[in-house]
């Protein structure tokens, strides 16, 4: 009798991890459809091409694309990277935000959703963070390309972000939780006032507006002290790749280097893995 309990609970499992696969795998291809939009944005910021009305077109040629063309990395692979039309290289940016995009919505959906609390709040929180990626893979790309924080993605993100803080004070403990409150915003001025000291004493040399911005968003949604830990890792990655550029000649002292990426790869590190590292860091520390 107990084998055969035993039996079915672990071909119960079986299927549930199953299920698991199934459904992450569909997460993925929804991130990277919505990916595939993001290198829209991306391109047509700035531009007078509209986001949405605006039928997709070759950037080489100008012949509008297909439906057929437009498949998430597997048009990219099928073409062999190259437009169908007249054999210009494609940008491997569409694929590479369309993967990254999708490993991010499935990442997010793991984490959030692993013991299956399909709960109210555990939505809600998932498809702010999926909102929040989203627009900092358009500002990892866009900075990158252009050495701009884009005002028309920062500051809806920035709002969000405000709003779903405020109602987490309301819902936490049933009052409004002053000091979750403080906690955020406190994190959002100390990161955004750190960059605009270092915009005033560089006189806007060494960092920029759209880094101040870009430095309260990640206070708003890291707090403290994960913040602290998101900056240094932003820091210490930007200084590192400026001298390996450096080192091969490809950059010089000083040149401009768009700091928003490494912002951005500081505010991924923290947030998915910034509690075990701080708690790392503080146990080995004290003892």
């Amino acid at each position: 009798m107990h084998y055969v309990t035993d039996r079915v609970v672990v071909l119960l499992n079986l299927k549930f991890i199953k299920m698991d696969y199934l459904a992450l795998f569909f997460i993925f291809i929804l991130g990277s459809v919505v990916g595939s939009f993001l290198n829209v944005v991306i391109f047509r910021l700035g531009t007078d091409d509209k986001i949405v009305n605006s039928r997709s077109k070759c950037l080489a040629c100008s012949h509008q694309l297909a439906w057929y063309d437009l498949f998430p990395v597997f048009s990219f692979l099928s073409l062999g990277g190259k437009c169908r039309y007249c054999k210009a290289k494609i940008s491997w940016q569409y694929p590479l935000v369309e993967i990254a995009t999708g490993i991010l919505f499935a990442t997010l959906f793991f984490q959030i959703f692993q013991n299956y609390d399909f709960i109210f709040s555990n939505f809600i929180s998932y498809f702010f963070l999926i909102f929040i990626f989203s627009a900092l893979i358009v500002i990892f790309v866009f900075d990158l390309r252009h050495y701009i924080i884009p005002d028309e993605v920062i500051y809806p993100a920035i709002i969000i972000s405000f709003l779903l803080v405020l109602l987490k004070s309301f819902l936490a403990g049933g009052t409004f939780n002053y000091l979750f409150f403080m906690n955020f915003l406190a994190s959002a001025f100390l990161a955004g006032g750190f960059f605009m000291f270092l915009v005033i004493i560089t006189k806007g040399k060494g960092m920029g507006g759209g880094d101040i911005k870009l430095g309260f968003l990640m206070g708003l949604v890291l707090g403290l002290p994960n913040i602290l830990l998101a900056l240094f890792l932003a820091f210490i990655s930007g200084a590192l790749v400026g001298v390996f550029l450096i080192a091969l000649g490809r950059k010089k002292m000083k040149s401009m280097l768009p700091f928003g990426p490494f912002l951005i790869f500081g505010f991924s590190v923290s947030y998915f893995w910034g509690s075990k590292i701080i708690g790392w860091y503080w146990g080995s520390f004290l003892f």
